[in-house]
């Protein structure tokens, strides 16, 4: 008997044991695991957004309440999957959180914390969490939306590139949240918070900044190399072109050091994060210049600190939106670059578009078009940070075609109601101020979430969509005189709440969207 009941308990536990090792759904091959695949394989992995690695079930980020500072671990969703939003939506629903740690996803821990004071800034702050919200996959996020003041940094880490190791690095960032301010950057820093001679940083740059040198071509943004004490397109500074990404929503940044030839180099890349291919801007020498007398850039001296947002020096005037990046061990080959690539815009940066009828899905595209009598050709728009009513059709730029589209978000203050994010400035939303509409940044806020949240109803005029205030009840969102607000039916308060055409002004068609 006891040599039956052996045998079955061996059997229990033989099966309980294939259970457990077997493993979990993944989401297949992501950019790490392309890069582990070429050799160059990543030695950090940071992403609020999703796993960057196939099988990455750990912990992408850490929140934390403002009021008592508790936290709480965001993980994916599924094993190399997207975020889990919902989890920091509930944990930070009466109490506003900030981003206090991004997970490494590397085996190598590199975890970037809040960064402290530096030779050339104050101690910084967390970014807000819920201040970007992006769809990927299909599903909710949130990025990381630095403003001035707001960095993360590790200066204990292990396995980064340092004393002209090769490298590579990139990050997907927005080319329309920039400034022309040090320093949005992404990869290896000072490991101190210094200044320590030109060639000991190796970071990926996009900004407006030109340099220290001038003669860049265009407007901006464009993918730089942060060496230290320059921003460089080539190794002289500017490059002979316009390599300007323009404001798109989603860039693909990408900067390699040390594998073009057996005297070092570096090469500069850049794609759009929602469609097509990568192109190189500059594949070269080092720089030659030699600044504050720190120089040379070549050989290369990085220290294999990792800085998110500032520059080596804790530079942090710089303004920058952050989605996922890496670092690897060597430089990656061309196809790897391109193999991420696809795989970046596979992920679905930006969401689906909606279309005609009434959709007001989440994460949809959509465009609001007046159809009041006088106005019917005429769309909500942004111009200047304020919101308009203004004539857009077929022929009209791109530039207006994406300040005429607006992403359905849940409400800000309710997700029962929505919130309108701006296609072109992600992290910006419509939100009243004073009776007006404008286009602006979710600074985090409670305020800022009551303001930029409105509740569709049955259009006023018996058809289509109007759009209550939140916060204000019986005011919609009503155009007037070419100017957008929120209104209430006959108040006396202000001009545009007269109720003259207020049923034709406070209704509108959720169109499909000029700039899917």
């Amino acid at each position: 008997m006891r040599s039956w009941l052996a045998l079955l308990w061996a059997v229990v536990i033989t099966v309980i044991t294939v259970v457990l090792a077997a493993p979990a759904n993944a989401a297949g091959s992501q950019p790490c695991d392309i890069y582990d695949a070429a050799g160059t394989p990543c030695v950090a992995a940071h992403s609020t957004v999703r796993a960057l690695y196939g099988n990455y079930d750990g912990p992408l980020y850490q929140v934390a309440h403002q009021s008592d500072g508790l936290i709480k671990d965001i993980w994916p969703l599924s094993p190399g999957g997207v975020a889990d939003a919902a989890a920091q939506d509930s944990f930070c629903a009466n109490d506003p959180c900030l981003i206090t740690k991004i997970y490494d996803q590397s085996p190598n821990h590199n975890d970037l914390a809040i960064e402290g004071s530096g030779q050339n800034g104050g101690a910084d702050v967390g970014a807000p969490a819920d201040a970007l919200p992006v769809t990927v996959q299909g599903h909710t996020a949130y990025g990381v939306m630095i403003s001035a003041g707001m960095g993360y940094r590790d200066n204990s880490t292990t396995g980064i590139s340092q004393n002209g190791e090769a490298e590579g690095m990139y990050m997907v960032a927005s080319g329309n949240h920039v400034n022309g301010s040090c320093c949005f950057d992404y990869g290896n820093a000072e490991k101190t918070n210094n200044d320590t001679g030109d060639g000991h940083m190796d970071a990926v740059n996009l900004s407006t900044r030109c340099g220290w040198f001038g003669g860049c071509k265009g407007t901006g943004p464009w993918v730089q190399a942060d060496l230290e004490n320059g921003l460089f397109q080539t190794s002289t500074g500017a490059n002979a072109t316009d390599v300007s990404t323009g404001p798109i929503p989603y860039v693909t940044a990408i900067l390699e050091n040390g594998g073009k030839d057996s005297a070092g180099g570096f090469a500069l890349k850049q794609g759009n994060a929602q469609s097509g291919g990568l192109t190189t801007t500059y594949s070269g020498p080092e720089p030659t210049i030699v600044q504050n007398g720190g120089g040379p850039y070549s050989p290369m001296s990085q220290e294999g600190g990792i800085v998110l947002g500032t520059g080596g020096d804790d530079s942090n005037g710089s303004i920058g939106s952050f989605f996922e990046g890496v670092m690897t061990s060597g430089v990656p080959g061309a196809g790897a670059d391109n193999a991420v690539q696809a795989n970046i815009v596979a992920a679905g940066y930006g969401g689906p578009s909606g279309g005609p009828g009434g959709e007001l899905a989440n994460g949809s595209a959509i465009s609001l078009r007046a159809t009041s009598p006088c106005c019917t050709a005429k769309y909500i728009r942004h111009y200047q940070g304020k919101a308009i009513l203004s004539p857009i059709t077929s022929s009209s730029s791109d530039v207006d075609h994406q300040d005429a589209t607006w992403i359905v978000r849940p409400g800000l203050a309710d997700g029962a109601c929505v919130s309108l994010e701006s296609r072109n400035y992600p992290g910006q939303y419509l939100r009243h101020y004073n009776g007006e509409i404008y286009k602006q940044p979710d600074d985090g806020s409670t305020q800022f979430g009551l303001d930029a949240t409105f509740c569709p109803t049955a259009g006023n005029s018996g058809s289509y969509t109007s759009f209550e205030s939140y916060n204000y009840a019986g005011y919609d969102i009503r155009h007037y005189q070419g100017t957008v607000y929120i209104a209430n039916d006959g108040g006396t308060t202000h001009p545009w709440d007269t109720a003259t055409l207020w049923a034709d002004d406070t209704t509108f068609q959720v169109a499909g969207p000029w700039a899917p």
